[in-house]
């Protein structure tokens, strides 16, 4: 039985644009089951114990912007974390796909929906005969925006044979928490390309030059075509 699971998260919201929310975007991991991750999973774990964080859900945009648990942290705590999020998603066998909007140019809801719809369904389509490989294909989601989970559900009950839906929570994979990192990359990515960085994320990369070569280059590697 060949598996493919899917884990999903999502950036922004649903309401009118704003300055602080320019983009909808929705962020796909795939893993072949096939592939074994035990080890890059365990060592994650172990480096993340180093910094006295056992059982740690990392959290990405909160790191950049010194919120939630990490208020209390300085900036070189939080690159460290962030800096082992990122050299486990180098490491594992996963390829990722973000889909998004620019809600600047989108009159409702529903017109946001209907593209982010789109885009996915052409993927789909795209890449068909790669997912009809799996017995099974396994998306997980934490239904976090309802309009998200009818997206996925629509989409992969139209296109797919017999998608399997499965509701999670972020502290229970790191996979997930992998999609929440290159959702918030892909944001980062977006406001880069538009001018649009905020302090904090400036005052955290340091300088565009090292954002783009140690960051979003070997990101770019994962992306699935």
């Amino acid at each position: 039985m060949k598996e493919l699971s899917i884990f999903i998260d999502e950036s922004g919201d649903f309401g009118e644009y704003s300055p602080h929310s320019p983009y909808y975007i929705i962020t796909m991991i795939f893993h072949n089951q096939e592939v074994d991750i035990t080890n890059e999973i365990s060592h994650l774990n172990k480096e993340l114990s180093n910094l006295n964080l056992d059982n740690l859900c990392i959290h990405t945009g909160p790191i950049i912007r010194k919120e939630e648990i990490y208020k209390n942290m300085d900036i070189i705590e939080r690159r460290k974390i962030f800096n082992k999020m990122i050299a486990f998603i180098r490491h594992v066998n996963i390829q990722y796909k973000s889909f998004y909007v620019e809600k600047k140019h989108i009159n409702d809801a529903i017109e946001i929906v209907g593209k982010l719809s789109k885009q996915i369904s052409n993927f789909i389509r795209e890449h068909y005969e790669e997912f009809l490989q799996f017995n099974d294909v396994k998306i997980y989601y934490d239904n976090g925006q309802v309009e998200v989970s009818k997206i996925l559900s629509s989409v992969f009950n139209a296109l797919l044979p017999n998608p399997i839906f499965k509701k999670v929570m972020s502290f229970d994979y790191k996979l997930f928490q992998a999609a929440d990192f290159l959702c918030t990359m892909t944001l980062i990515q977006l406001k880069l390309e538009n001018n649009l960085f905020s302090k904090s994320e400036m005052n955290f990369f340091g300088n565009i030059r090292d954002l783009k070569r140690n960051y979003l280059k070997p990101l770019a590697k994962k992306e699935y075509k």
